[in-house]
Protein backbone atom coordinates (compact mmCIF):
# COMPACT_ATOMS: atom_id res chain seq x y z
CA UNK A 1 0.00 0.00 0.00
CA UNK A 2 1.10 3.10 -0.91
CA UNK A 3 -0.40 6.49 0.74
CA UNK A 4 0.64 10.76 -0.41
CA UNK A 5 -0.10 12.66 2.81
CA UNK A 6 -0.42 16.72 2.06
CA UNK A 7 0.44 18.52 4.76
CA UNK A 8 -0.98 22.12 5.03
CA UNK A 9 0.32 23.15 8.30
CA UNK A 10 3.11 26.07 8.17
CA UNK A 11 3.89 24.47 12.07
CA UNK A 12 6.71 21.38 11.81
CA UNK A 13 5.53 20.71 15.55
CA UNK A 14 1.81 21.52 15.77
CA UNK A 15 -1.43 19.58 15.89
CA UNK A 16 -1.86 19.04 12.45
CA UNK A 17 1.67 17.73 12.26
CA UNK A 18 0.43 15.68 15.61
CA UNK A 19 -1.83 13.87 13.86
CA UNK A 20 -0.30 12.99 10.89
CA UNK A 21 2.60 11.74 12.69
CA UNK A 22 0.27 9.25 14.87
CA UNK A 23 -1.15 8.02 10.97
CA UNK A 24 2.40 7.16 9.88
CA UNK A 25 2.81 5.19 13.53
CA UNK A 26 0.52 2.85 12.24
CA UNK A 27 0.13 3.12 8.23
CA UNK A 28 0.82 0.32 6.79
CA UNK A 29 2.95 -0.02 3.40
CA UNK A 30 4.98 3.24 1.88
CA UNK A 31 4.04 6.87 2.25
CA UNK A 32 5.35 9.80 1.21
CA UNK A 33 4.75 13.31 2.96
CA UNK A 34 4.37 16.58 1.31
CA UNK A 35 4.55 19.48 3.28
CA UNK A 36 3.46 22.62 1.34
CA UNK A 37 4.78 25.07 3.05
CA UNK A 38 8.07 23.27 2.67
CA UNK A 39 8.25 22.42 -0.75
CA UNK A 40 9.16 23.90 -4.11
CA UNK A 41 5.93 23.65 -5.40
CA UNK A 42 4.51 26.63 -7.49
CA UNK A 43 0.66 27.39 -7.73
CA UNK A 44 -1.05 27.23 -10.77
CA UNK A 45 -0.58 30.14 -12.76
CA UNK A 46 -3.58 29.34 -15.30
CA UNK A 47 -1.28 29.09 -18.50
CA UNK A 48 -3.65 26.47 -19.51
CA UNK A 49 -0.75 24.51 -20.89
CA UNK A 50 -2.61 21.28 -19.47
CA UNK A 51 -5.66 22.29 -21.66
CA UNK A 52 -4.00 20.59 -24.47
CA UNK A 53 -1.23 18.68 -22.72
CA UNK A 54 -0.17 15.89 -20.10
CA UNK A 55 1.43 17.45 -17.02
CA UNK A 56 2.22 20.56 -16.05
CA UNK A 57 4.15 23.51 -17.80
CA UNK A 58 5.67 24.01 -14.65
CA UNK A 59 8.90 22.24 -13.75
CA UNK A 60 9.23 22.43 -9.79
CA UNK A 61 8.95 18.99 -7.09
CA UNK A 62 5.15 18.28 -8.53
CA UNK A 63 6.43 16.33 -11.12
CA UNK A 64 7.32 13.76 -8.46
CA UNK A 65 3.62 14.23 -7.04
CA UNK A 66 2.32 12.94 -10.28
CA UNK A 67 4.28 10.29 -10.29
CA UNK A 68 3.09 9.18 -7.06
CA UNK A 69 -0.55 9.77 -7.37
CA UNK A 70 -0.44 7.19 -10.48
CA UNK A 71 1.25 4.88 -8.12
CA UNK A 72 -0.17 5.29 -4.83
CA UNK A 73 -3.57 3.53 -3.40
CA UNK A 74 -4.64 6.34 -1.10
CA UNK A 75 -4.51 10.55 -1.05
CA UNK A 76 -4.48 12.02 2.36
CA UNK A 77 -4.72 15.78 2.69
CA UNK A 78 -4.44 17.56 6.64
CA UNK A 79 -4.13 21.23 7.19
CA UNK A 80 -5.45 23.78 9.85
CA UNK A 81 -8.28 25.69 9.23
CA UNK A 82 -8.11 29.22 8.88
CA UNK A 83 -11.22 31.21 8.19
CA UNK A 84 -13.10 27.87 7.38
CA UNK A 85 -10.69 26.75 4.75
CA UNK A 86 -7.72 24.99 4.56
CA UNK A 87 -3.91 27.34 4.43
CA UNK A 88 -2.95 29.05 1.07
CA UNK A 89 -0.36 27.18 0.31
CA UNK A 90 -2.01 23.75 0.69
CA UNK A 91 -4.83 25.20 -1.93
CA UNK A 92 -1.56 26.51 -3.73
CA UNK A 93 -0.51 22.61 -4.13
CA UNK A 94 -3.73 21.06 -5.22
CA UNK A 95 -4.32 23.99 -7.68
CA UNK A 96 -1.34 22.10 -9.83
CA UNK A 97 -4.51 19.20 -10.00
CA UNK A 98 -6.07 21.14 -12.59
CA UNK A 99 -4.28 19.22 -15.13
CA UNK A 100 -6.72 16.65 -13.66
CA UNK A 101 -10.04 18.80 -14.39
CA UNK A 102 -8.52 19.56 -17.65
CA UNK A 103 -7.77 15.93 -18.89
CA UNK A 104 -11.18 15.19 -18.37
CA UNK A 105 -13.07 17.96 -19.18
CA UNK A 106 -10.89 19.78 -22.42
CA UNK A 107 -9.02 17.01 -23.32
CA UNK A 108 -12.33 14.72 -22.88
CA UNK A 109 -9.75 11.96 -21.49
CA UNK A 110 -10.03 9.69 -19.16
CA UNK A 111 -8.15 9.99 -16.00
CA UNK A 112 -5.18 7.78 -15.93
CA UNK A 113 -5.31 7.31 -12.59
CA UNK A 114 -7.08 4.26 -10.52
CA UNK A 115 -9.65 4.96 -7.85
CA UNK A 116 -8.12 5.33 -4.80
CA UNK A 117 -9.56 5.82 -1.03
CA UNK A 118 -8.71 8.78 1.34
CA UNK A 119 -9.36 11.02 3.82
CA UNK A 120 -9.40 14.78 5.23
CA UNK A 121 -7.75 15.40 8.51
CA UNK A 122 -8.05 19.22 9.84
CA UNK A 123 -7.18 20.86 12.77
CA UNK A 124 -8.79 24.46 14.15
CA UNK A 125 -9.15 25.93 17.38
CA UNK A 126 -12.90 25.90 17.52
CA UNK A 127 -13.81 29.16 16.12
CA UNK A 128 -13.99 27.41 12.43
CA UNK A 129 -16.38 25.69 10.65
CA UNK A 130 -14.62 22.07 9.68
CA UNK A 131 -17.75 21.39 6.93
CA UNK A 132 -16.53 24.03 4.45
CA UNK A 133 -12.75 23.17 4.37
CA UNK A 134 -14.06 19.18 4.44
CA UNK A 135 -16.04 20.46 1.36
CA UNK A 136 -13.49 22.19 -0.41
CA UNK A 137 -10.91 19.46 -0.23
CA UNK A 138 -13.53 16.60 -1.05
CA UNK A 139 -13.96 18.23 -4.20
CA UNK A 140 -10.38 18.65 -4.72
CA UNK A 141 -9.71 14.26 -4.16
CA UNK A 142 -12.38 13.71 -6.58
CA UNK A 143 -10.30 14.79 -9.18
CA UNK A 144 -7.62 12.79 -8.99
CA UNK A 145 -9.85 9.73 -8.76
CA UNK A 146 -10.17 9.74 -4.83
CA UNK A 147 -13.82 7.77 -5.18
CA UNK A 148 -13.88 6.61 -1.42
CA UNK A 149 -13.48 9.45 0.67
CA UNK A 150 -13.38 8.59 4.69
CA UNK A 151 -15.30 10.88 7.11
CA UNK A 152 -14.24 13.91 8.55
CA UNK A 153 -11.51 13.42 10.63
CA UNK A 154 -9.57 16.17 13.02
CA UNK A 155 -9.29 17.77 16.17
CA UNK A 156 -11.65 20.60 16.60
CA UNK A 157 -10.65 22.32 20.17
CA UNK A 158 -6.87 23.25 19.73
CA UNK A 159 -7.22 26.51 21.40
CA UNK A 160 -7.80 23.88 24.74
CA UNK A 161 -6.69 20.71 24.31
CA UNK A 162 -3.60 19.63 22.10
CA UNK A 163 -4.49 17.12 19.37
CA UNK A 164 -2.40 14.80 20.39
CA UNK A 165 -3.81 14.98 23.99
CA UNK A 166 -7.69 15.00 21.94
CA UNK A 167 -8.63 11.48 22.46
CA UNK A 168 -11.84 11.60 19.84
CA UNK A 169 -9.16 12.89 17.16
CA UNK A 170 -6.95 10.08 17.85
CA UNK A 171 -9.81 7.24 17.95
CA UNK A 172 -10.66 8.81 14.11
CA UNK A 173 -6.91 8.55 13.38
CA UNK A 174 -7.40 4.90 14.28
CA UNK A 175 -10.55 4.28 12.24
CA UNK A 176 -8.99 5.89 9.36
CA UNK A 177 -6.02 3.36 9.53
CA UNK A 178 -8.59 0.10 9.30
CA UNK A 179 -10.43 2.30 6.54
CA UNK A 180 -7.25 2.56 4.82
CA UNK A 181 -6.08 -0.68 5.04
CA UNK A 182 -8.88 -2.66 4.30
Amino acid sequence: MKTLIINGSPRKKGDTTALISKLTEQLNGDYKIVDAYYSDISACVDCRYCWNNDGCSINDEMTEIYDYIVDCDNVIIASPIYFSQPTGKLLDVCSRFQTYFAAKHFRNQKLSVAPKKGAIILVGGGDGNPQKAHETLSGILKQINVTDIFSLTGSFNTNIIPAKEDAKAQQDIDKLIEFLSI
